[in-house]
C-alpha cells in the first residue's frame, strides 16, 4: 500500500502537466503554435480562445521589449483552468514559436490576424473535448476577436479586455498629441492619407518606425475598422472589461464600447492596469514595475468577472 501511495504521488506532477497540450495550426504561409490548457473536469468543457495584444506580444502576454515577463495571459489561462474552463492561447504569426509563419511586411494585413483566429475557431470546434467557445481579446486582440466572432456561428460569447473603442488612426493621433506640434504636423496628415486608403510618399526618415512604406498597407487595412461599429454587429453575449489604472486604454473606451451594443455587459476593475495586474497608481514608473513582475498575480476581481460571464452563457 505504501508503494502504491508513493507511485501515485510520483505520477501526480506528470498527470498535471499532461493537461497542457501544444497545438499547431497549419496555414498556407506557415505553422502557428499555441497552448491548449484543459481543466481536470468531466468533458466536454467550455473553452476560451485568448488573443494577445499588439506588438511582439506572445501567447503568455510577454514581450521581448521588456526586461522580464509579466505572464498576464498565462495566468489568465491558468485561472480559467482552475475554474473548469479550457483555454487556447497562441503566438501570433511572426512572434515566439510562430516566427516562421510571418509573411513579408508588405503583404501583412490586419485581416491576416483575423483569418488566423477564424482558423483557430474552426480547429477548436472540431475538438470533441470542448463545448462552447468564448473569444477573449486583450487590447488590439479585442478588435481582432470582435470581427472574427461576428464571422463565425460557432462562437458562443465574447470578452473584450482593455480593448480600444477608437479606430487605429485616432488612437495613434491621441498618442502623438503628446509630442511637439512639428511632429504632429508631419504625422497627422500622413495618417489622414492612410485613412483614405492611399499610400504616403516621401516619408521622412524620422518617421520610418511608424510610417515606413512596407508597413503602410497594414496600417491602411487596420484603419478601416471602427471597434464600436464592429461590436454593434455582434448578437452574442458580450462582456467589456476595463481597469481603472490602465494608462494605455482609459476607461472611457469601455464606456464607448458598451454604448455601441446595448446587449453588452460591463465590468470596471478597480486598480487594474493594462497588463491586468493590480496597480493603484497611474504613474508611469510605478506602472512599469508591474509590466515586468512575473510573481505579481492578476487583479483580484478579474477572473471572477470573466468566469461568471462564461459560465452564465456557456
Amino acid at each position: 500500500m505504501k508503494k502504491l501511495f508513493l507511485l501515485i504521488f510520483t505520477l501526480l506532477p506528470l498527470l498535471l502537466v499532461a493537461k497542457e497540450e501544444q497545438i499547431v495550426l497549419h496555414t498556407p504561409t506557415g505553422d502557428i503554435y499555441g497552448t491548449l490548457l484543459l481543466p481536470d473536469s468531466p468533458l466536454p468543457v467550455p473553452v476560451t480562445l485568448i488573443i494577445a495584444g499588439s506588438g511582439p506580444t506572445d501567447r503568455n502576454g510577454n514581450s521581448p521589449l521588456l526586461q522580464s515577463p509579466n505572464n498576464s495571459l498565462k495566468y489568465l489561462a491558468e485561472e480559467l483552468e482552475q475554474n473548469g474552463i479550457a483555454s487556447l492561447r497562441f503566438d501570433k504569426r511572426g512572434i515566439g514559436e510562430s516566427k516562421v509563419a510571418m509573411v513579408k511586411e508588405d503583404d501583412l494585413r490586419f485581416d491576416t490576424y483575423i483569418d488566423d483566429v477564424k482558423l483557430w475557431i474552426q480547429l477548436l470546434s472540431k475538438d470533441k473535448r470542448l463545448s462552447s467557445i468564448t473569444i477573449a481579446g486583450h487590447s488590439e486582440g479585442s478588435l481582432i476577436g470582435i470581427i472574427a466572432s461576428a464571422a463565425s456561428k460557432k462562437v458562443k460569447s465574447f470578452v473584450s479586455i482593455a480593448g480600444t473603442a477608437l479606430p487605429a488612426d485616432e488612437i495613434i493621433k491621441e498618442q502623438i498629441s503628446a509630442q511637439p506640434k512639428p511632429v504632429q504636423d508631419m504625422v497627422f496628415p500622413a495618417l489622414d492619407t492612410l485613412k483614405q486608403g492611399k499610400l504616403v510618399r516621401n516619408v521622412s526618415p524620422a518617421l520610418y518606425s511608424l510610417l515606413r512604406p512596407s508597413v503602410q498597407p497594414y496600417m491602411i487595412s487596420w484603419m478601416q475598422y471602427d471597434p464600436c461599429k464592429e461590436l454593434s454587429k455582434l448578437t452574442i453575449p458580450i462582456l467589456i472589461v476595463q481597469g481603472t489604472t490602465d494608462i494605455q486604454i482609459p476607461v472611457y473606451h469601455a464606456e464607448m464600447l458598451v454604448a455601441a451594443n446595448k446587449g453588452a455587459e460591463k465590468q470596471i476593475i478597480e486598480s487594474m492596469n493594462h497588463v491586468l495586474k493590480p496597480c493603484t497608481s497611474t504613474d508611469k514608473m510605478e506602472q512599469m514595475t508591474t509590466y515586468t513582475a512575473p510573481d505579481l498575480p492578476l487583479a483580484e476581481k478579474l477572473i471572477p468577472a470573466i468566469v461568471e460571464f462564461i459560465v452564465k452563457h456557456k
